[in-house]
């Protein structure tokens, strides 16, 4: 889950200019480490308030319902990102802000990826 979650990072963050031509190259690894961090942690300990789902489809359902909501998932997932990011690499609050605003694409491209079944050659 963690390496597609990663490869999911990178590929979503490199898909904005604004944010990839921001990102300093030597922490650009550490920097997509550390959202990949963030996002499996967020899967794998859902708030409180929220009922643990069963199936990981309900995990990625449930927080990106509330990451497109504006729910507790979100601000625990981006308020925590966007700290760290900020305060461990020291991004400007406009490149955080557009890094947790790149999260609901990059959930859903996860979810699609996970609930695609197999092309038969």
């Amino acid at each position: 889950m963690f390496d597609q979650i990663l490869q999911l990072v990178k590929d979503q963050l490199n898909a904005h200019p604004q944010i990839a031509g921001n990102i300093p190259p030597e922490q650009a690894d550490q920097i997509h480490h550390e959202i990949a961090t963030h996002i499996a942690n967020g899967l794998q300990n859902p708030p409180a308030a929220e009922p643990a789902p069963v199936e990981s489809a309900g995990i990625l359902s449930q927080l990106e319902g509330a990451l497109t909501g504006g729910g507790l998932a979100t601000s625990a997932i981006t308020g925590g990102l966007v700290g760290t990011l900020a305060g461990k690499f020291g991004l400007p609050p406009v490149l955080t802000g557009a890094i947790a605003a790149a999260l609901p694409g990059l959930i859903k491209k996860y979810e699609n990826r996970n609930n695609t079944p197999p092309v038969n050659a």
